[in-house]
């Protein structure tokens, strides 16, 4: 089943006078939405209580949880020290991952920094597989572990870099943010067909099955000549990529992902309007 939801509160959320992430569950139900990204990029502070209550809320209003880990993992590294505090985010993700009741755990791979790019990419992915050992030995070996496309061009995290990371364990799924691809590709995506392409190169790299049940982030974005500057909103003109040209292409090869909107602020309400894209473009297939 296809899901939409924001990552983290609305300003709307506050706005009418909610303080609890707790809250945010009854609250995006009513909206229409089924799903909800908890974010750990400056780091995992949440107790076992306070996620315990969200984890019940999530479950009384049936909104499927996954989980950001923090934006410091860089797996490009062979440094003892920097693996360890690697792993020490992954660890502690997926244990708040498992409070809240989240089965997927989304995670950037990290920065080339002054390495050469192919050699960066062969330590993220031993560090990668390493990681995934250790969390197997840690018990956390049933949650899903997603690593996304990255927006600046010299971040680890394009199209075929993320695919290769997938295919290193069966419980990986890809996290294919399209607005990163976007800037990255600094205004790539500009046609059903542009996406089109990117789900074809996903079902020949990995498999149908994992490109059906991938996770997905979308907003619009702004770019530089580096790739990606900001997150904007639905409502923020000129700005692409979108939705409504997605859409059809989600239908066309009878895919469901999980879809987790992250504009910047609006992320229900554009959630929403992914939502209804979706089922216009469903309407219209279907005549």
């Amino acid at each position: 089943m296809i899901m939409f939801g924001p990552s983290g509160n609305s300003e709307q959320f506050y706005e009418e006078g909610h303080k609890h992430t707790y809250e945010a569950m009854a609250w995006i139900k009513g909206m229409g939405l089924n799903a909800y990204e908890y974010s750990f990029g400056r780091g995992v502070r949440i107790g076992e209580q306070t996620a315990n209550i969200v984890r019940q809320e999530a479950g009384k209003n049936a909104i499927a949880m996954s989980v950001h880990a923090p934006y410091f993992i860089n797996l490009a590294t062979e440094d003892e020290q920097k693996r360890q505090k690697n792993l020490q985010y992954f660890l502690d993700s997926a244990r708040a991952a498992k409070w809240l009741g989240a089965d997927r755990v989304i995670f950037h791979p990290g920065s080339c920094a002054k390495l050469e790019r192919s050699a960066a990419f062969h330590m993220a992915k031993n560090t990668f597989s390493w990681i995934l050992k250790q969390l197997d030995e840690a018990g956390h070996g049933d949650l899903t572990y997603c690593p996304e496309t990255m927006g600046k061009i010299n971040q680890l995290g394009d199209l075929q870099e993320i695919i290769q990371l997938v295919r290193l364990d069966d419980r990986v799924i890809p996290t294919i943010d399209f607005g990163h691809l976007h800037a990255r590709g600094r205004g790539a995506i500009n046609s059903p067909e542009d996406f089109e392409a990117i789900l074809k190169a996903l079902i020949d790299g990995i498999g149908y099955e994992r490109t059906k049940n991938m996770h997905v982030h979308f907003s619009t974005i702004e770019y530089t000549a580096m790739g990606e500057r900001q997150h904007r909103t639905f409502a923020d003109e000129g700005f692409g990529p979108y939705f409504e040209q997605l859409a059809p292409m989600l239908l066309k090869y009878e895919l469901e992902p999980r879809i987790i909107c992250e504009t910047k602020g609006t992320m229900a309400k554009d959630a929403l309007a992914m939502k209804r894209m979706y089922e216009k473009a469903k309407r219209e297939k279907e005549r």
